[in-house]
């Protein structure tokens, strides 16, 4: 293993095998908190490459970013309903 930076590491090389197989590093399961039936999450960029993540992580992330999201909705429905709105003959109901 191979510290690189402030929590950034490279933890050596795996081969994958006949079923597409790889086993994750000692090292990197201990960094990580990674056991034996833990969920993990694949994503891929085809110009980056494969990341993995731990499930929780992904979970408290979602959930952080919809809660942000669930503020933007409410903050526009605020600014909507504080906007005037024309009547039928073209004037202001406010």
């Amino acid at each position: 293993m191979a510290q690189i930076g402030k929590d950034k590491y490279i933890f050596g090389t795996v081969k994958v095998g006949e079923r597409g197989q790889v086993v994750i590093p000692l090292e990197a399961r201990k960094v990580f908190g990674i056991k034996a039936g833990d969920l993990l999450l694949v994503a891929g960029d085809v110009r980056k490459g494969l990341a993995l993540s731990k499930i929780e992580g992904m979970k408290k992330y979602a959930m952080h970013l919809l809660g942000a999201l669930a503020n933007e909705d409410e903050e526009e429905g605020e600014e909507e309903a504080t906007e005037p709105t024309e009547d039928a003959n073209g004037g202001d109901e406010s």
